[in-house]
């Protein structure tokens, strides 16, 4: 069978279903990789988060959160790309949770990391068109609403994921490089100038720092010669160091559609988080040794300043038009964001669609384009799905960033990080309690890595139980804010019972949950 014909041709397999296939050998490790960092947005992550964790976490520690965060998330990418080597599918958490945990727990997964990414795209539109806005009234001149920037994100995305995954990846590569391009330009700017006012604090790489609370006086920036005392928690700092990376794992549903899956899924696993933790580190730490830790801390506690712990040395060593470019490329990096969450969502409710657990859907939500290989039909139902959570915030007089962005971000963040530990456990219970792979099983690997990643994921959940509020910020007393762990615990328990209703009566059905994969890697029971 020819490649091209594998994209169409049904596919069945002890009677079940007969389902259709993503476009396959389309990308390779680069483009995968592209979309994967995109989702985690480089230049927003640290621009977004690093100044909240400095100003409110541990301080000028703000970088030795980051690396924990990059330590916890490579051991959980260990087990994680292992099980890629062998269960290839668009599903990713999906089908390994699945093989691992089970059905039930797998279709609950399946409907919570719908959820989530469903939602992101929703949040990354908000805060594109907060970005936009800001920057056309402030560069340009027109103040335009900033629905209509909302409105052209939802119709570009709709219509680029329409074609080849190929036009997506050189997008989103474009953007990519460009942001890191100039989150590099202002490190190599610092670190090849003799650093900061405050000399090269070394200390804030130390990772036991990470677990430091701020708790410090500085000089208030707004009035000379007056001080501030500022506090913080150690739990927020790495709350919004871990919650940077936000879509790394969705390498592993790029695996229908990329070459030789075994072999560029994992590897494109393990490279985007040690490269996205390494670089987070860098960029962080150069940043407050450019500003000053005690500086930086002390601009990080208005929200008007805190920008300045980048944008500060980025003029002092690049000039005005780098500020400019770097205004210019959050807004760009928020719509690359939003776009590979578009990709995620789409290819998730295609995932679960074409499994045919409802009939009908099979042919609707699971069909691929013929010529493109694209879940067409899945792209356009996240489309409308976003669209309408987008124009309810707008009707409801919303703000697109305190409110949209920060409200969804936190209900997929929510989601996601519940998804992330079971996926973590269901490689363990793959290898070493269901022994399949016995090649592949290794006791660090696949167990020790993936426990301690587990476990570091549940003791992130926590974080964010214990400071939902403060993330929220204003919007912490929205009616959206309030109702979100009842949505995610809503959506989890449908996708539970979902499963424990077609085990009971629909047997059939039941048996296919998360087993649409590669016929080269198909799992049997």
């Amino acid at each position: 069978m020819s490649a091209d014909e594998r994209v169409t041709k049904p596919a069945t397999e002890r009677g079940k279903p007969r389902v259709q296939r993503l476009k396959p050998n389309a990308v390779g490790l680069w483009g995968v990789m592209f979309m994967a960092v995109a989702t985690a947005a480089p230049i927003t992550a640290m621009v977004g988060n690093v100044p909240i964790a400095i100003g409110s976490g541990n301080g000028a520690n703000a970088p030795a959160g980051y690396l924990v965060a990059t330590i916890v998330l490579s051991l959980f990418a260990l087990g994680y790309s292992a099980m890629a080597k062998h269960i290839t599918s668009t599903g990713a958490f999906y089908g390994y949770i699945s093989h691992g945990l089970g059905r039930v727990v797998g279709m609950a997964a399946g409907a919570l990391t719908t959820l989530a990414y469903v939602v992101f795209e929703a949040a990354l539109v908000g805060i594109f068109a907060f970005f936009a806005s800001t920057f056309v009234s402030a560069h340009l001149g027109p103040d335009v609403n900033w629905i209509w920037f909302a409105v052209l994100m939802l119709g570009v995305n709709a219509l680029l994921t329409y074609f080849d995954i190929n036009i997506t990846a050189k997008i989103l590569g474009i953007f990519l490089i460009t942001e890191i391009l100039m989150l590099a330009l202002m490190t190599g700017s610092i670190l090849f100038t003799g650093g900061g006012p405050e000399g090269w604090s070394l200390g804030s790489l130390n990772p036991l720092n990470a677990f430091q609370n701020l708790d410090e006086t500085v000089t208030d920036p707004s009035n000379a010669g007056a001080t501030l005392a500022v506090a913080g928690s150690a739990g927020i700092g790495l709350f919004f160091a871990f919650w940077s990376w936000v879509g790394f794992e969705s390498t592993a549903m790029y695996g229908e559609e990329s070459r030789e899956p075994k072999k560029i899924i994992p590897r494109a696993t393990m490279l985007s988080v040690v490269c996205i933790g390494l670089f987070y580190v860098l960029v962080s730490w150069s940043a407050i040794v450019g500003t000053g830790p005690s500086q930086a801390v002390a601009l990080a506690q208005d929200g008007g300043t805190a920008g300045q712990i980048f944008f500060g040395p980025v003029e002092e060593h690049l000039g005005h038009w780098s500020v400019i470019l770097f205004e210019f490329l959050l807004m760009t990096g928020s719509y690359a964001c939003g776009m590979a969450f578009h990709n995620c969502a789409s290819r998730y409710i295609y995932a679960i669609g074409r499994e045919d657990l409802i009939p009908g859907f099979g042919r609707t939500l699971g069909a691929s384009h013929e010529k493109h290989g694209s879940p067409y039909i899945a792209g356009f139902v996240q489309t409308a799905i976003a669209t309408l959570i987008v124009f309810w915030f707008f009707f409801t007089d919303r703000d697109p960033y305190g409110q949209l962005y920060a409200l969804m971000a936190i209900m997929g963040t929510t989601a996601i990080m519940i998804v992330q530990a079971l996926a973590a456990f269901a490689c363990i219970a793959y290898f070493h309690v269901h022994k399949k792979h016995q090649e592949t099983a290794h006791w660090f690997r696949t167990f020790l890595a993936p426990l301690i990643g587990g476990v570091g994921m549940l003791y992130v959940i926590w974080l964010l139980i214990e400071n939902a509020s403060f993330a929220a910020g204003a919007a912490a007393s929205d009616i959206v804010f309030k109702s979100s762990p009842w949505v995610v615990a809503a959506v989890g328990l449908s996708g539970l019972l979902f499963a424990l209703y077609a085990k009971r009566f629909s047997p059939e059905r039941y048996e296919i949950i998360g087993r649409v994969v590669l016929e080269d890697t198909q799992e049997r029971d």
